[in-house]
């Protein structure tokens, strides 16, 4: 069960923080939803397998 990464609002401030690296997304993530690591790093995963770049 994804969380609706894509309705996920981030502030430039947070953009800033995270900077590219996934492991400051994950955080980011886990703490907007208060999720576990895991599950971040799996919704993540299911996120960008469903972008059709």
């Amino acid at each position: 069960m994804s969380l609706g990464l894509e309705a996920l609002e981030l502030t430039d401030d947070d953009l800033d923080q995270i900077a590219g690296k996934r492991d400051q997304l994950e955080g980011k993530i886990q703490e907007h939803y208060g999720i576990e690591r895991d599950r971040a790093r799996r919704d993540i995963d299911d996120w960008y397998g469903n972008q059709t770049w």
